[in-house]
C-alpha cells in the first residue's frame, strides 16, 4: 500500500506537525525545520525534538522528511553565497538528525551562468563537504528533480546521475521524484507507456534503489514546458491518470509520497482520499 502524506506547517512548534498530519489522514509528513525564506534559524531545543519524535509515534507517522531552505544554492559560482549555502545545508542536516529524520530533500541548485558541468560538479563538491563536516550517514541527502527553467540544474536523470557520479560518498544520497517538475521537464508520466519508459530510464541510469521520496503535484504547465507551477490533483495537465501509474507501482509502495499542492491544508484531506481511491485493492 502506498505511503501517502503532505507538506505540513510547523506553526506553533515543530512538534505540532505530526498531529496536524494525522488530522489530515497522512501516513507520512514533510516539514521545513525552520522558516524556508530566511537564513537565520532558531535553535531546536532538546525537549521540542523529543516531543516531535514522540508525536510521530503517537500519531502513527510511518515517516517524516524535511525539505531544506529555498535560499540555499549548492551550485552557486558566488563564493560568499556558496559558503553560506553549504553552512546552511549543514545546519539543515544537523537539525534533521536532532529530529530523528533520515531524509533531507533539496533542490540541487543553479549554475547562475557558469555552465552546466561546472555547476553539477560544484553541487557534488558541496554535498561531499557537508557530509565530511556532518559525519556519519544518519541523514540522507535527497536530490529533488527540478522543472529545468533557466539555469536550474537537476531537471534530468542524466544530470542527477552526473552529480552522484562526481561525489566521493554515494552511499547516503538519494532522489526525490516530483511529478510536476518531472512532467514539466519532459518526462511523460501521464500515459502508461510514458510512465514505464520514464521509470525504466530512471532504473537504467540510477537504479530504482536511489528513489527515496516522491512529491505528488499536478502541473499547470504542459509536458516539457519547464514551468514549475503546482496544481491541485486532477486539475492540471497530468490529470488523474499520471498518479494512478505511481500509486499502483509495487516498486514504490514503501516510498513516502507527499502532496505539495497549492491549497495546502484546505484540500489535502480531499486529495488524499482521491489518491487512495485510485489504488487497486
Amino acid at each position: 500500500m502506498a505511503v501517502l502524506g503532505a507538506h505540513i506547517s510547523i506553526s506553533g512548534g515543530v512538534e505540532n506537525a505530526p498531529e496536524r498530519g494525522r488530522k489530515l489522514t497522512c501516513d507520512c509528513i514533510q516539514i521545513f525545520s525552520k522558516n524556508q525564506m530566511q537564513w537565520s534559524m532558531k535553535p531546536l531545543m532538546i525537549d521540542e525534538c523529543d516531543r516531535f519524535k514522540e508525536n510521530c509515534k503517537k500519531f502513527k507517522m510511518i515517516e517524516a522528511v524535511i525539505h531544506d531552505s529555498y535560499l540555499i544554492n549548492l551550485g552557486s559560482p558566488d563564493k560568499a553565497l556558496l559558503k553560506k549555502s553549504r553552512e546552511g545545508f549543514l545546519e539543515e542536516m544537523v537539525r534533521a538528525r536532532r529530529l530523528g529524520v533520515e531524509k533531507l530533500i533539496f533542490h540541487p541548485g543553479s549554475h547562475k551562468g557558469s555552465g552546466e558541468q561546472v555547476g553539477l560538479k560544484r553541487i557534488a563538491e558541496s554535498l561531499d563537504w557537508t557530509r565530511k563536516e556532518f559525519g556519519g550517514g544518519e541523514v540522507h541527502q535527497i536530490l529533488e528533480i527540478t522543472a529545468g527553467a533557466g539555469n536550474l540544474l537537476g531537471s534530468s536523470f542524466e544530470q542527477i546521475t552526473k552529480i552522484i557520479d562526481f561525489m566521493e560518498d554515494q552511499k547516503s544520497v538519494g532522489v526525490c521524484l516530483d511529478t510536476c517538475h518531472s512532467y514539466a521537464s519532459g518526462y511523460d508520466i501521464k500515459t502508461k507507456e510514458g510512465y514505464e519508459q520514464t521509470m525504466n530510464a530512471f532504473d537504467d541510469l540510477l537504479g530504482i534503489g536511489y528513489l527515496k521520496a516522491i512529491h505528488l503535484n499536478d502541473s499547470k504547465g504542459m509536458l516539457g514546458s519547464n514551468l514549475d507551477r503546482h496544481e491541485q490533483i486532477g486539475k492540471g495537465y497530468l490529470g488523474l491518470e499520471g498518479f494512478r501509474n505511481l500509486l499502483n507501482d509495487d516498486r514504490l509502495e514503501k516510498i513516502p509520497m507527499i502532496l505539495e499542492t497549492p491549497a495546502g491544508d484546505k484540500m489535502y484531506k480531499k486529495e488524499l482520499k482521491i489518491l487512495r481511491s485510485m489504488i487497486k485493492k
